[in-house]
């Protein structure tokens, strides 16, 4: 791993053992984050496969009614029966925080026509078929069923792509930030430790140096006074 271009001195050391813990912290973060979202993850598939399945059961009922019903009445028959329907639907987009992710909550108020509370009919029953009035009472039904599991999908899309950007992070802390943090540290260390020998050993010398001079010293002193003795 190859370390940080920094100048090996004790105040960058300090520095980069400050960075070291707060990545060392939001490593642990974000991978409490991604384990979090990958628990909800799982718990959200589950539940969007169960709920897919009941409604495409539902669903293929409805197609079965509606394919009967289209076999016994003619198509002008039909589209005059659905031209205009008695209901509408009014639909607020809001969101909930899952993890720092804010998810989609879709809700929906039914919006009555005259006369119309409580009928989803949009016809007579004179001239339409039985099959038709269940195609149309099933799929009424499973509306918010639909709408739930709407959310539920674009909620998991937006936890996967959390998940991945998480896991990025996680990664890039691992296995380079993390790493290099460490082994600049380590390289200022020995840098650090190398410059002090070497500081010693040059005082050392020097201590040598000085005492070799004072013994000289001492000699020249302790010859002249022999010599004045002598004298």
């Amino acid at each position: 791993m190859a370390r940080l271009n920094v100048n090996p001195t004790r105040m960058e050391m300090t520095r980069l053992k400050g960075q070291l813990k707060t990545a060392t912290r939001g490593h642990k973060l974000l991978k409490d984050k991604r384990d979090e979202l990958m628990k909800r993850f799982l718990e959200l598939a589950r539940e969007n496969k169960r709920l897919r399945e009941e409604v495409e059961a539902q669903l293929m009922e409805v197609y079965a009614s509606f394919s009967i019903a289209s076999a016994v009445m003619t198509p002008a028959m039909m589209e005059e029966a659905l031209m205009y329907p008695k209901q509408g639907v009014s639909l607020t987009v809001g969101s909930k925080n899952i993890m720092s992710v804010d998810v989609p909550v879709f809700d929906f108020e039914t919006e009555n026509g005259a006369g119309a509370e409580g009928n989803v009919f949009p016809y007579g029953f004179a001239n339409t078929s039985g099959e038709l009035d269940t195609a149309i009472e099933k799929l009424s039904e499973i509306f918010p069923k639909m709408l739930e599991l709407a959310a539920m999908e674009k909620e998991a899309g937006m936890l996967s792509d959390e998940i991945e950007k998480t896991r990025r992070r996680v990664n890039a802390l691992e296995y380079v930030k993390i790493p290099q943090y460490e082994e600049t540290i380590r390289y200022i260390s020995m840098k650090l430790d190398e410059d002090e020998r070497g500081n010693q050993t040059r005082l050392m010398k020097v201590k040598d140096m000085m005492v070799k001079e004072a013994i000289e010293e001492k000699r020249e002193r302790d010859k002249e006074s022999l010599e004045a003795f002598a004298g």
